[in-house]
């Protein structure tokens, strides 16, 4: 007992930063051993098995290496954090950047706020928000039963002393999103003595919340000390290359939890991501209860528990905002109308929907079930002008809007008797051009209808690229400076061009990169599919707009492209996938948004499968991106 005793405190003091002796190494193990066989109770209530192997940055790349008791090694995390100007830091910063190769100790009840600089009292209460989470996602680094400065001799005073003090000064009055958001920041790391003071300096609370989300990647536990440990000297100068950096997360083909929402909001916010994108119905499903049409959910929903209530939606918006990402609403029409509108025709206001649940479902759509407003019923305008109007208030307030517009099928309302009644009747045949220009002023008027909805001001609308939105069209219908395209196609479409060369402002979504649904069967139950392919995190990293517009256009066009968002439609996800399905795929993306590498994903490889595990201490079950063996032995696991 005595011995078990004894060893456990004589390994605990080696770790301040000296070297496990040989005879410790070789003799020790031997006693703990014994230890363990004869549940010894100070062994087997606190043992913790030490390890042979350790961790030295030569040339930028942590190299395992077998303890000799001679040189020094690190755990991997210290390895990591100090190996390299940015071996912890996910997305790479554009600027400029310094970071020290030394650390410091401390506990987590050191690290404090010590002040906030701003200039209104909701920029104070913002930043103050922002620092608790900071500071809890701190604490996460501590695996059970650590950070307990169990360390002996010198070293403990040093740690149990040490002070870290984050002090935040932001310039501007910013607390909403919107496209005009600058999201910079400045971020200093000073050491003198036993305190260490972390500087934030940024134009917008966005822009100070990011640099406490780098600030927490320059921390991390050190194993063989058993705390927290902080870059003694840092200079992080950094701002995003694109303005949009989205994640689509869809709700109507399966439900999702507030709590699964949550999560992908936290893991958003680590990885710098700023646009939660809510595809929050569909033909499938009307999730969604509106006080003032609650019809919608009863005929539409799952199940009374699968719903999302006004309180949901304010919780999630500010869930969002003091992570700095903002929530967007997808309310898609007019196709991707369904379950849910069934109810008007036996309240008197005719059908709202047609071709509703309507077989054979290829002729009327392109996966079951089929669905989409009736354009010409003037109580479709009446029940839209409510939905938005509750819309802008339970996400209020809106800097952007998701109208939907894909997949409208002709034949549905070319075989719908009142709508092809009124095309004979304003004296137009039924050729493609004549629903197109039908659909044309329908989404006009929906236009017009969320901007009376918001007192007369108009939000930028979103689009998917669609009939509507191709090159001898789109300029008929769709005004350049109302709408903004999101790109669904190929990065080989022509239409991308077409958008770009007639000024259209975009957003990348790609399918041949950014799809993060395909890959797990076919979503049309017909059993041909353009998704098999599953993307790959490599293949979403290498994916870039900037690229892709010069290779069609010869040019850049960097102030058209307002950024990108990988989607998430739900055929094979719910509450128990989605984690594994969106990360770390999506963080992949946000390096691609944030800072537009110049380099592939080979180059990323090791912050990547750091980011990974960050991930996962933080409660996101992330999919796994290679064995754990390669991600102790840098270098080995290549192509």
């Amino acid at each position: 007992n005595l011995f078990c005793s004894r060893y456990k405190r004589s390994i605990t003091v080696a770790s301040d930063k000296t070297m496990i002796t040989k005879v410790a190494s070789d003799v020790g193990r031997i006693f703990l051993l014994v230890c363990l066989v004869f549940s010894v109770p100070p062994c087997s209530t606190t043992f913790r098995l030490t390890s042979p192997w350790g961790w030295r940055c030569i040339n930028e790349t942590c190299v395992k290496q077998e303890n000799d008791g001679v040189r020094s090694l690190a755990d991997l995390s210290t390895c990591k954090l100090t190996c390299g100007q940015d071996s912890t830091i996910w997305p790479s910063p554009t600027g400029f950047l310094k970071i020290a190769p030394q650390t410091v100790h401390f506990l987590l009840e050191s690290l404090t706020l010590r002040g906030i600089t701003a200039p209104t009292d909701q920029v104070k209460e913002l930043v103050e928000k922002a620092f608790h989470i900071f500071r809890d996602n701190v604490g996460k680094n501590i695996p059970e039963g650590g950070g307990k400065a169990t360390v002996m001799g010198p070293f403990h005073k040093q740690v149990t002393s040490h002070r870290v003090f984050v002090a935040v000064t932001v310039t501007g009055r910013v607390t909403r999103l919107s496209l005009e958001t600058s999201e910079a920041y400045t971020l200093g790391i000073t050491t003198r003595g036993d305190v260490t003071n972390a500087t934030v300096l940024a134009g917008d609370f966005f822009g100070a919340r990011h640099a406490l989300e780098t600030l927490s990647q320059l921390i991390e536990y050190d194993e063989l000390a058993g705390v927290l440990q902080i870059v003694s000297t840092a200079a992080v100068v950094d701002a995003p290359v694109y303005k949009y950096r989205g994640i689509l997360l869809d709700t109507s083909r399966n439900f999702f939890s507030v709590r699964a929402i949550e999560r992908t909001l936290d893991a958003m916010a680590a990885s710098k991501l700023n646009t939660l994108h809510w595809h929050i119905t569909d033909t499938h499903s009307f999730p969604l209860y509106l006080e003032s049409l609650p019809r919608m959910a009863f005929f539409g929903a799952y199940s009374p528990r699968e719903i999302y209530r006004a309180a949901d939606v304010r919780h999630l918006v500010e869930y969002g905002r003091v992570r700095g990402v903002r929530v967007l609403p997808e309310f898609p029409a007019p196709a991707h109308a369904g379950n849910g509108w069934q109810w008007a025709q036996k309240q008197g206001l005719g059908k709202l929907g047609v071709c509703l649940n309507q077989e054979p479902w290829q002729s009327y759509c392109v996966e079951p079930p089929c669905g989409q407003l009736n354009i010409i019923n003037n109580n479709t305008y009446n029940i839209l002008a409510q939905i938005y109007k509750e819309l802008l208030d339970i996400f209020s307030p809106l800097d952007l809007f998701h109208f939907g517009g894909s997949k409208v099928n002709l034949n549905c309302w070319n075989t719908t008797e009142e709508i092809v009644a009124h095309l004979e009747k304003e004296g137009h045949g039924r050729d493609h051009e004549s629903f197109y220009r039908l659909w044309g002023s329908f989404q006009k008027s929906a236009l017009d209808l969320l901007t009376q909805a918001n007192q007369g001001k108009q939000i930028p609308g979103i689009l998917w690229t669609s009939q509507l939105t191709e090159k001898d069209r789109i300029e008929s219908h769709l005004d350049p400076q109302q709408y903004i395209i999101q790109i669904l196609t190929n990065r080989t479409d022509k239409m991308i061009k077409s958008l770009l060369t007639k000024g259209y402002r975009v957003i990348f979504s790609n399918q041949d990169a950014w799809n993060l649904g395909c890959g797990f069967g076919n979503l049309s139950p017909s059993g041909k599919s353009w998704c098999i392919n599953y993307k790959g995190w490599q293949a979403v990293y290498d994916n870039s707009p900037n690229n892709i517009s010069a290779t069609l256009t010869g040019s850049s066009h960097r102030n058209l492209i307002l950024g990108g968002e990988a989607v998430l439609w739900s055929h094979h996800v719910d509450d128990t996938t989605l984690d594994s399905k969106l990360w770390p795929r999506g963080a992949a993306l946000a390096e691609r948004l944030w800072t537009n590498p110049d380099t592939n994903w080979e180059a990323a490889e090791t912050r990547f499968v750091h980011h990974r595990q960050r991930l996962v201490r933080r409660g996101i079950m992330a999919q796994r991106v290679q064995p754990e063996w390669c991600r102790q032995n840098e270098g080995h696991c290549y192509l």
